[in-house]
C-alpha cells in the first residue's frame, strides 16, 4: 500500500496505551519497541512479499533479509524468527516450497537468529517472509524521530532494485547487473546494530518500499527537521538504469506512486532530471540504511561501515531546521 493509504486506513484505530512501548506505529518507524527493564527492550517487526526474482532459494534469502533489516535499522539484533508462507500448492511444487524457506533459514542463520517456527496457508500466488523478535538497549535504540540540524544523511546501499527487477522482468538486463542487485538485496543490515551500541546514531531507517524520498519524509515529518538531498551524490546500482527508466520507461507502479506521495513536500532544483526523481523515489527491496549522522561521527561510523563492506557509505544530503519550506529539497 502506498503511504498515503496506509495513512488512511490505520487513522483512529483503538490503542491500548502502554507506558513500555517505547515505538508504536504513530511515528511510521521500522519496527516496534517494548521495554522490558531499564537495559533490555524487544524490537518487533513483520515483513513479506511475493517473487522478484526467478529462482526460490534466492526469493527466500531477499526476503529473509529484508524482514531482518527493520530490527537492524532500529539498533537491535534479531535473536528470534517465525516464517510466514503462503502458497499455490496445487501450482508450486514441495521441492520448490523448500528452497523459498531453506534460503530464508540460511539467512536467519546468518544474523544468528533462531528460525522457531511459523505459519503457512494456502494463497493464489506465493508470499514468504518472516516476523522478527530483536533486541536493543532502550538507551541505545535508533529511531526515525530523532533528527538533529546538522546531522549528516549516509545511505549504506545505492538505489535501484525497484526500477531493476522491473526490466529483469521485461527481459531487458542479464548477467553482471543482475548479480549485483540479487547480491544488494542479499546483504543483511548488520552496521546499524554497531553503530548503535556505540552510540553513534541516534535517527535512521531503512530504505524499502516507499523508497528514499519516502522514508525521509517520514524521519523528517517525525523528527520536526527539513533535509537537503544532493541527487548527484545519491549512489545508483549502475549507470543502465538511468537509460531503463529513459528509454524503456522501466518504472514499476509502485516507483511512480512513491513519486507523487512525495512531491507535495519536496522541491526539485531545475537540475534534477525525472529519471532522478524516479530513482529517488524508486520501491526498494532490502535496501540499505539512511543514517543521519552528527558531524562529530561520521569519521568513525564510515570506518564501522567500511569494515562492515556495506556497498557505499556516500554522504548524499544533511539535515535542516525546520521551517516555512519544504520539508525535502532536492539538488
Amino acid at each position: 500500500m502506498s503511504q498515503a493509504a496506509l495513512a488512511q486506513v490505520l487513522r483512529d484505530l483503538p490503542q491500548f496505551e502502554n507506558a513500555n512501548l517505547l515505538v508504536g506505529s504513530s511515528t511510521s518507524d521500522d519496527a516496534a519497541v517494548y521495554k522490558i527493564d531499564e537495559d533490555t527492550a524487544l524490537v518487533q517487526t513483520v515483513d513479506f512479499f511475493t517473487p522478484i526474482v526467478d529462482d526460490p532459494f534466492t526469493y527466500g534469502q531477499i526476503a529473509a533479509t529484508n524482514s531482518l533489516s527493520d530490527v537492524y535499522a532500529m539498533g537491535g539484533k534479531p535473536v528470534t524468527a517465525l516464517a510466514i508462507v503462503g502458497m499455490p500448492v496445487d501450482v508450486v511444487s514441495n521441492d520448490i516450497i523448500h528452497e523459498i524457506l531453506r534460503g530464508g533459514a540460511e539467512k536467519a542463520k546468518e544474523a544468528k537468529c533462531a528460525l522457531a517456527g511459523g505459519h503457512s496457508i494456502k494463497n493464489p500466488e506465493p508470499i514468504y517472509g518472516l516476523s522478527v523478535t530483536g533486541i536493543v538497549n532502550p538507551n541505545r535504540m535508533i529511531t526515525n524521530a530523532g533528527a538533529e540540524p546538522g546531522d549528516i544523511l549516509v545511505l549504506t546501499k545505492p538505489l535501484g532494485t525497484g526500477i531493476l527487477t522491473t526490466a529483469i522482468k521485461r527481459g531487458l538486463v542479464s548477467g553482471e547487473i543482475v548479480d549485483r542487485a540479487v547480491d544488494l538485496m542479499g546483504r543483511l543490515n548488520t552496521p546499524g546494530a554497531r553503530i548503535a551500541a556505540e552510540g553513534l546514531v541516534k535517527c535512521a531507517t531503512d530504505v524499502t518500499g516507499f523508497g528514499l524520498l519516502g522514508h525521509l519524509r517520514s524521519l523528517c515529518a517525525s523528527s520536526g527537521v527539513t533535509a537537503h538531498l544532493s541527487a548527484a551524490d545519491t549512489p545508483v546500482i549502475d549507470d543502465e538504469i538511468i537509460s531503463l527508466i529513459e528509454e524503456e520507461d522501466c518504472v514499476p507502479g509502485g516507483t511512480r506512486e512513491n513519486l507523487r506521495t512525495a512531491e507535495p513536500d519536496c522541491e526539485f532544483d531545475s537540475s534534477v532530471t525525472d529519471a532522478q526523481k524516479f530513482l529517488l523515489a524508486d520501491a526498494q527491496t532490502s535496501g540499505g540504511l539512511l543514517c543521519c549522522v552528527p558531524e562529530a561521527h561520521l569519521e568513525r561510523v564510515q570506518e564501522i561501515f567500511s569494515e562492515e563492506e556495506t556497498l557505499c557509505n556516500e554522504v548524499i544530503g544533511r539535515i535542516g531546521e525546520p521551517g516555512d519550506g519544504p520539508l525535502i529539497s532536492i539538488s
